[in-house]
Formats: structure tokens, C-alpha cells, sequence
């Protein structure tokens, strides 16, 4: 996956502007209401999503596995978000506390274990009472059926990348352990699904 998305912004490099994502606006927003401070963004590409917290008050740290994306992230916002850089299969990178995460469009990018693995390291990294935010393709976008069948709801295409498809029954499924507060229904450039997260005092078996 690392090569893919390092050729990508390389070949496409602000491919998706500068404006944050409707979701990323969302999460602001609930951040803020919520007086969140500390924020974790993995997957945080070229920092557009990752700006809108900082432009708002907030400290945000970013994880990021391209090479080419963190340099576009230092062009347009300079060193103000620190950057990991690394996959987020390797979380954590750091033993701190946040009181939000926010994980756009990159949860459905991982296969089973890969998911499982994510939404507890993000959980472990919250502080008690911390929220996590994921946005993820539902099975209503258009793409849900094409390319090579690798998985139930997982598809290859695109040249190679691997996708798997949300339902409200599978998000209950995975998430359902990890303080599932709240899921609603956003749409970017596909249908997501946003789906919002509390860290408990104990959490259930993921």
C-alpha cells in the first residue's frame, strides 16, 4: 500500500484540493462542541483534512505513510502539524493521550485484522472520555460490485487498491466495542458513512 499511495501523490499530488472534506468539517465542528484539544489524524495525506483543526484551536498531531505527501503538507502548512511518518499498521507512534481522532476515508483501504487492529490502537490512544471519528464508503457508491472480488464487500480496482464495502451491520460488528456512540450518513465524493466513537473506562472484546 505504501508504494501505491507514494506513486499517487507523486503523479496527483494535491489530487483532492485543499479544501477539507465535508467531513473533516463535521468533526471540527463536534470537536469543537465537545472542547477537544488534542487531535490525531492518521492517514493525514497532505494535511488538508488536519489544517481545519489547527486553523480552530486545536493542537493536531498527523500519521502518514508517503514520503511525497508529508512534503506537500510542509509546501502548504509549513511545520505546525507534526507528522509521523509510517503506516498506521504500525500504531502507536508515540505513548501520547488524545481527546479526538479523526480517520477519513482509510479504514475501508485495510482488510479484516488490519480494521480490527486500527480502531483499537486509535481507542488505546484516546484519553477516558476521548473521541474517534472514522468516514468510511458505504455499499451505496457506485463502485460497491466492480473490480476482482477478493473478500466478502472487498474489491480490487483502481490499479490495485483494495476496498471493502460498509453496512450498518458491519459497523456494529467492528465498531461495536469500541463506544459506537453515533453513525449518520455523509457524502464526499462518494456516500460515508461518519461514524463517532466515546473511549469508556473499560473496553469491550473488539
Amino acid at each position: 500500500m505504501a508504494e501505491f499511495w507514494e506513486e499517487s501523490f507523486v503523479s496527483k499530488r494535491e489530487m483532492w484540493g485543499l479544501e477539507p472534506a465535508t467531513s473533516a468539517v463535521l468533526a471540527k465542528d463536534f470537536f469543537k462542541e465537545k472542547f477537544l484539544k488534542n487531535i490525531l489524524v492518521p492517514g493525514v495525506g497532505y494535511g488538508r483534512n488536519a489544517q481545519v483543526f489547527k486553523d480552530n484551536g486545536m493542537d493536531v498531531v498527523g500519521i502518514e505513510i508517503s514520503k511525497t505527501a508529508i512534503e506537500l503538507a510542509r509546501k502548504h502548512y509549513g511545520d505546525i502539524i507534526p507528522i509521523f511518518y509510517g503506516s498506521v499498521a504500525d500504531m502507536p507512534f508515540d505513548d501520547k493521550k488524545y481527546d479526538g481522532i479523526f480517520c477519513y476515508a482509510l479504514i475501508h483501504l485495510l482488510d479484516k485484522e488490519e480494521r480490527k487492529k486500527l480502531i483499537l490502537d486509535c481507542y488505546n490512544q484516546l484519553t477516558d472520555g476521548g473521541y474517534m471519528i472514522f468516514t468510511t464508503i458505504t455499499k451505496e457508491a457506485q463502485t460497491y460490485g466492480q473490480g476482482m472480488e477478493i473478500g466478502k464487500d472487498r474489491f480490487e480496482m483502481f490499479g490495485g487498491v483494495k476496498m471493502f464495502f460498509y453496512d450498518l451491520e458491519t459497523i456494529q460488528e467492528e465498531f461495536g466495542g469500541a463506544g459506537l456512540l453515533d453513525v449518520t450518513e455523509v457524502v464526499e465524493n462518494y456516500p460515508f458513512y461518519f461514524i463517532i466513537c466515546k473511549k469508556a473506562d473499560k473496553i469491550s472484546q473488539i
